[in-house]
């Protein structure tokens, strides 16, 4: 299973790649500011009752007396209550930043897929831009809003600890922070390591993800190709992978933990082994060492956390680099500056109303490549009169669908230039030649919803009446209301309630509905019933009167009535003319046409019950 290149990341920290997410963060700056302020409000209640216990053991315990016991008890319930209170709203705005910074990171995600060019979707699998969207954007969000709570919750604890400690012995002190250098150089030796497996991890669950939506999307054709255990092992090998390396992290995560844990019991140990000395001696309070001994067991607590949190951080970093890099993405065909400022992004935005589209299509010696491939069209020209029909035949990778997807600007010649009504075509907005086009796939895309939504897209303002109507005129109308909810049918997922014909034919209502001027019909026909092609047929000729039109046809009968036939042979016209002009010729397309004829006469004369041809 062949896999596309993939971005590697090597620095450390990114500074890039933080400031581009931190922008997401800043829309949720007011409730980042009071997680903060609850989390150092929560360090400090959290971490009172050692001091009141001190005091209860130096007041109560060693002068053997009650008095103001009951004060005592009233504010030690008090200090647990409000503690009570702030982890509920900790766990409250915790929560809200986690789904929130998942909402924009998507919302912003999908608007950007919607923006780049075929180029993108050409070198990037569907399973490879699902896991940035979800696994990714998922851990990033989740170890943002819960490791910055570790981290300030930690942060301010340890400040409080510290504090506390200096205010009663800065003696026992010092001694409990003298591991910390030890422990900040372990801390750097493991970080290091996890960044670069963390790395490693995001791009093998890339490669997991789309192993998954290439299994579940050709589920057919690899039990028809009897594919299941060779997938079986390719998909095992790359998951086996991820395990390893998932295995190595937390290998790595579980011996840096236990060692921060054991410089915690080593501090404690020094505190214990002096401060016992001095309570012997007289020159420390029980209370205090009581005290300094719950402070260090919960120091190495917050220490533990926001080792983790760190661990964490570089997963996130890993994920942070694969989503912010496809939120960076640029489109390879965007409006330039000038033609923003003119016409602006949508009409009557800038400073010229959009002018009209009446579809005259030049091609001006054009060449083009896909990246860095051999030439597929070289110093190709060709004129289209507004309103003209133009069919284009050819074998596969002739260049048919390559000069339809220019003339469209789903791509840019590499050279020469696409003039529109004596325009080059990048000096108009890309919304104005979108706006005024229809296009009919080979194979047809519904969307989850009912037929009357799937049409409805082609202008989302239309009535009941216009969908209706665009229907009857692809001869679509009769069979949706056939069905028991005619046009508030679910077409299933990607209309596979439907048949091919049957979803071609909404396919093409839909682009009828918005009255485009250039319409493209890309083999339209060509894997639907003869009954469909039929239907399909009779609407052509309505539909694509004074339209500018391209056929890309398989099936010549149906482009009989066109008004120029391309032959096309490695991205050239070779053949030019109409249907009877082309057969006079006696050349290529006769050919084709003669021998695609008998084709088609043998096949209709065979005894529909056996499949034998007539006998001679």
């Amino acid at each position: 299973m062949s896999r596309p290149e993939e971005q590697v990341f090597t620095k450390t920290i990114d500074i890039t790649v933080w400031r581009r997410f931190f922008t997401f963060a800043s829309m949720f700056k007011k409730e980042f500011l009071l997680l903060a302020g609850i989390l150092i409000s929560l360090a400090v209640f959290e971490n009172l009752p050692p001091l009141l216990t001190k005091f209860a053991i130096d007041h109560f315990i060693e002068n053997q007396s009650a008095d103001g016991l009951g004060l005592y008890a009233a504010v030690f319930a008090i200090a647990v209550l409000i503690q009570a209170v702030i982890v509920r709203f900790f766990l409250y705005y915790a929560g809200r930043i986690e789904i929130g910074l998942s909402y924009e990171i998507r919302q912003a995600g999908f608007d950007r897929l919607q923006a780049l060019s075929f180029a993108y979707f050409d070198k990037t699998p569907v399973g490879w831009i699902m896991a940035r969207m979800i696994a990714d954007t998922n851990r990033l969000s989740e170890v943002i809003a819960w490791g910055i709570v570790d981290i300030a919750w930690g942060f301010a604890t340890i400040v409080f600890i510290v504090g506390a400690m200096f205010v009663l012995d800065y003696r026992l002190a010092l001694i409990t922070l003298a591991v910390i250098p030890l422990l900040a150089v372990i801390a750097w030796f493991f970080q290091k390591r996890l960044l670069t497996v963390h790395r490693l991890i995001r791009r093998v669950n890339s490669r997991v993800t789309g192993a998954f939506n290439e299994g579940i999307m050709g589920a057919k054709t690899s039990k028809t190709l009897r594919r299941e255990e060779e997938n079986s092992r390719e998909f095992s090998d790359i998951s086996d992978k991820l395990y390893k390396d998932s295995v190595h992290a937390g290998v790595l995560s579980s011996l840096f933990i236990p060692i921060v844990s054991l410089l915690g019991a080593l501090g404690t140990a020094l505190v214990l082994t002096f401060g016992s000395n001095w309570v012997i001696g007289g020159t420390l309070m029980t209370g205090t060492l009581y005290a300094f001994i719950i402070y260090i067991t919960r120091i190495w607590d917050p220490i533990r956390h926001v080792s983790r949190v760190m661990a964490d951080l570089q997963s996130a970093q890993a994920s942070a680099e694969r989503v912010m890099a496809l939120l960076a993405e640029e489109s390879d065909i965007i409006d330039s500056p000038p033609v923003i400022e003119r016409y602006g992004l949508n009409d009557g935005l800038g400073k010229d109303k959009w002018p009209p589209f009446n579809g005259h299509v030049t091609f001006e010696d054009v060449s083009f490549h896909y990246g860095n491939h051999e030439m597929i069209l070289e110093h190709f020209n060709l004129d289209v009169k507004a309103g003209q029909v133009i069919a284009l035949v050819g074998d596969t990778g002739s260049g048919k669908s390559t000069i339809v997807n220019l003339a469209c600007r789903f791509y840019e010649p590499t050279s020469g230039r696409i003039l529109i009504d004596g325009t080059d075509y990048t000096e108009r907005p890309l919304l104005w030649l979108y706006t005024h086009l229809g296009y009919v796939l080979q194979t047809p895309h519904l969307f989850s919803g009912t037929i009357a939504e799937n049409i409805r897209y082609g202008r989302l303002s239309a009535t009941q009446d216009e969908i209706e109507q665009a229907a009857r005129l692809v001869h679509a109308h009769d069979f949706i209301n056939r069905m028991e909810k005619g046009y508030d049918t679910e077409v299933g997922e990607g209309g596979n309630r439907l048949s091919t014909g049957e979803k071609q034919l909404i396919s093409f209502a839909r682009a009828v509905l918005a009255d485009p001027q250039l319409f493209v019909l890309d083999e339209a026909t060509s894997s639907v019933d003869t009954e469909t092609e039929q239907l399909i047929q009779k609407a052509i000729q309505t539909v694509l009167q004074g339209r500018t039109s391209f056929i890309i046809a398989h099936r010549l009968s149906t482009i009989r009535q066109a008004d120029r036939i391309l032959l096309i042979e490695d991205g050239k016209i070779v053949e030019d003319g109409t249907h009877q002009q082309l057969m006079r010729r006696r050349g290529r397309y006769y050919n084709l046409y003669s021998n695609q004829f008998i084709e088609d006469s043998i096949t209709q004369a065979r005894d529909p019950v056996t499949g034998n041809e007539p006998a001679t």
